[in-house]
């Protein structure tokens, strides 16, 4: 079944939803998201088909595909999956659908003019559509002209759809910013792919003498076997090209200060998209490219890459304790998070690469369920201050409890999928870098801090309601009824003050918020306490890195005199030797 392209179809029905969903005339609004979400949805039934059909103990990429596309430049449209790209598709896919439905009501209030939900539907999917090609590329030009891509209609999505209130200046602002942070890692990372691309030329690994080649397998072939003509200093440069690109996407510390702007001035749905979806490219081209092409000059700078990983992971806990803005709190709290992902790809150990690798998927998950609970509650009372709210357990007891939940799979409660993952970055990474992992940590500490302290304020004590001190529109929330929404109820599926914007009380989670948070949260529990499907599928693929940049697993310690069991060469604890 691998001859059927399964991975042209996965990333083409996005792209063909976009162009048909824009296409509809501009009064059908209704059937412009309807028919987005079908499309994704269809993109989730391939990508479980493509799922069904991995073998993970078969070749390490399947569904190959291969075409001729820029002779002339050795470049061609090459498509695969390994475990490590098809366990992300499987995430992109499954998060898009429910981000349709969370915001349906996005583009009540939108300016825009009569297309404005078109539009929305149509980024969305475009979004989607060249994330996918970046997961499934086998070919280096191909993964770049994707992964730079993606920036237009993310600038798009928070330029013009902001969060409800936000104001347009800053939520330009931040667009902006997001746009020149990785515009500037973009062009990075392309003048280390046309040096990589001399270098294939150099080396005779074209079909000529003067044509290098982008072909991602062929050039990793080279590396391994010694036969890529580059000197140290020269692979170092490239490597840094390839790395700071990743690390703006990602965000790694002292990269990120676009991100938290970026988050809070767009809406819920585009925030979840970028913290959720896009970001997860930075640190797949981590896994994938910086250490494969490059693992010599990867093993050079991973004690440099470890130390920022760190500080970003006490950094992130530490400020987002401080916050007073409940949407920012929880953008500091990914910065920490990717501060553990890119730990663990760097400890460069089968525990702390399959940790890192299911830590994608489980705080994209995580992240997806507080950031869009989050945005429901604001939704209600129009402000984004935590001071703004109180008692809302006692008025809203479902919107709390799923909050909870969500909030303790952040801080990586045991039982809940964050923690599996959490815990194998510290399994791997303690053997390389023991003090990383001990000061890393201190994150477990301050994340239960700000976790358990912002829940302490927002739904427990006494109901708190708008007063003068914290009118109803407080930090960009719009005043009752400014927005000229329709009657409370007149979509017949949320409460008054939900989808308007002009109530102010805080009421429980309705039908379709529901039909969201639920899948999130089932997710999280059961990949909490199984994750071992998961793990079957990465585990292959993180093997076949490690030996295809020369690592393997520190041997165990024996303390003099001692005895001490040996540990298996599996990330999930795997076959004994």
């Amino acid at each position: 079944m691998n001859d059927f392209p399964w991975l042209t179809i996965l990333w083409v029905l996005p792209l063909v939803g976009a162009l048909v969903t824009w296409a509809l005339p501009p009064r059908m609004r209704d059937a412009a998201k309807v028919l987005a979400l079908v499309f994704a949805v269809a993109t989730l039934v391939v990508s479980i088909a493509v799922a069904v059909r991995f073998d993970p103990g078969g070749a390490q990429f399947q569904f190959v595909e291969s075409h001729t596309w820029i002779p002339a430049f050795g470049a061609g449209y090459r498509l695969g999956v390994d475990g490590i790209a098809l366990v992300l598709v499987l995430l992109t896919t499954v998060l898009v659908p429910l981000l349709f439905v969370a915001g349906w009501h996005d583009t009540r209030t939108a300016s825009g003019g009569a297309r404005v939900t078109h539009t929305y539907a149509a980024l969305i999917l475009l979004v989607e559509a060249m994330v996918l090609v970046s997961f499934v590329s086998l070919d280096i030009l191909l993964f770049y002209v994707f992964f730079e891509a993606m920036l237009i209609p993310m600038y798009f999505l928070i330029g013009g759809f902001g969060s409800r209130g936000s104001d347009p200046a800053a939520r330009s602002r931040a667009a902006v910013k997001f746009l020149v942070y990785n515009l500037f890692g973009g062009l990075l990372m392309l003048a280390a792919v046309i040096g990589l691309y001399v270098i294939t030329a150099r080396s005779g690994l074209g079909e000529s003498d003067t044509v290098g080649t982008f072909d991602f397998r062929l050039v990793v072939e080279a590396v391994a076997a010694g036969e890529l003509d580059a000197a140290p200093a020269v692979t170092h440069a490239l490597f840094l090209g390839f790395m700071v690109a990743f690390a703006v996407k990602a965000p790694l510390w002292p990269l990120h200060g676009w991100l938290p702007d970026a988050a809070v001035q767009t809406t819920p749905v585009s925030a979840v998209l970028m913290m959720a979806v896009v970001d997860k490219v930075g640190t797949f081209g981590m896994l994938r490219y910086c250490l494969q092409l490059f693992p010599d000059a990867a093993a050079y700078f991973a004690p440099l890459i470890v130390t920022l990983a760190v500080i970003g992971i006490v950094y992130g806990a530490m400020v987002a304790i401080g916050q007073r803005d409940v949407m920012r709190l929880i953008a500091y709290t990914s910065i920490s998070h990717f501060g553990f992902i890119v730990l663990g790809i760097f400890a460069m150990t089968s525990q702390g690469q399959t940790g890192s690798t299911l830590y994608m998927v489980n705080h994209g998950i995580s992240t997806a369920a507080l950031f869009l609970i989050a945005g429901f509650l604001v939704s209600r009372r129009g402000s984004r201050l935590i001071s703004a709210y109180g008692g809302v357990q006692k008025i809203a007891p479902v919107l709390a409890g799923t909050f909870l939940v969500a909030g303790l799979a952040t801080l990586s409660l045991p039982g809940l999928a964050p923690f599996v993952s959490e815990f194998l970055v510290f399994v791997g990474t303690y053997p390389r870098y023991g003090t990383a992992a001990i000061v890393a940590t201190l994150a477990l500490v301050l994340s239960a801090l700000y976790v358990l302290w912002l829940y302490q304020r927002m739904m427990g004590g006494p109901v708190t309601v708008p007063t003068s001190a914290d009118p109803p529109g407080a930090d960009g929330g719009d005043p009752p009824g400014a927005d000229g929404g329709d009657p409370p109820g007149a979509d017949g599926g949320d409460p008054p003050g939900v989808a308007d914007g002009r109530g102010n009380a805080v009421t429980d989670l309705v039908p379709r918020e529901i039909l969201v948070v639920a899948p999130l949260l089932a997710l999280l529990l059961v990949l909490g306490m199984f994750p071992r499907p998961v793990l079957d599928i990465i585990t292959p693929a993180v093997d076949h890195t490690l030996v295809t940049i020369g690592q393997h697993d520190p041997e165990p310690v024996v303390p003099p005199g001692g005895l001490v069991a040996e540990s298996g060469t599996g990330a999930a604890g795997g076959a004994q030797r």
